[in-house]
């Protein structure tokens, strides 16, 4: 694809792209498109190639169902194709952790290097006073994004969900949340209607060049 084309069709895919409220019951979305989307998701970047994400997909309509409730009862839970879940994970995320030690070490450095990633990361956290779990949830938005950007461009409608109670949704899918915590939420499927007006500020109201 030529690089005109590719702006033309990301240009498209955003306003075709709406938090859609209401899915199609009747349409689900393919295990091909499913898969082409994950993959998406696997290849997005996260902070210092962490990859602390994991995506629960969920499809089981009691599932949903029992989800519903602790998600503000939006239709979007249980109408959507595919709910996607994702949480990050936290006692891996902390510095000088084994998973954080082979992240380091999947990139084939000489020893002294993977040991200066390591305080370089610590030192990272030691600076920002952010704890694990808000520095995880930023990586799920990365991945949100794409992930939601990457479904307009192939049809697909998304809804992401902030609403809802995160112990609730938690205890419901029996996490284990010493080790990791819901971030985010994304539903999938099929609009059922016309898709609203587009509400955006102009240009010149977000964007500031300093040449």
């Amino acid at each position: 694809m030529y690089p005109s084309e590719a702006k033309t069709a990301l240009l498209e895919a955003s306003v075709f792209r709406h938090a859609c409220k209401l899915f199609d019951t009747q349409k689900r979305i393919s295990d091909d498109d499913m898969r082409f989307l994950l993959e998406i998701a696997r290849l997005s970047p996260t902070s210092f190639g962490m990859q602390g994400v994991r995506l629960i997909v969920i499809t089981d309509p009691a599932l949903k169902a029992a989800l519903k409730p602790a998600c503000w009862n939006q239709n979007q839970i249980d109408s959507s194709s595919h709910l996607i879940i994702l949480t990050t994970r936290t006692a891996d995320l902390e510095p000088y952790s084994d998973w954080v030690k082979a992240r380091f070490g999947d990139r084939g450095l000489a020893k002294a290097q993977e040991e200066a990633y390591n305080d370089k990361y610590n030192a990272f956290h030691q600076e920002r006073h952010t704890p694990v779990y808000e520095w995880g949830a930023r990586q799920c938005y990365i991945i949100l994004g794409n992930l939601m950007s990457a479904s307009a461009m192939i049809g697909i409608d998304s809804c992401a969900i902030e609403g809802f109670e995160k112990n609730k949704v938690e205890k419901i899918l029996a996490l284990d949340t010493q080790r990791e915590e819901v971030a985010v939420l994304c539903a999938l499927g099929y609009r059922t209607g016309a898709q609203p007006q587009k509400q955006r500020l102009a240009l010149e109201m977000i964007a500031e060049f300093r040449a």
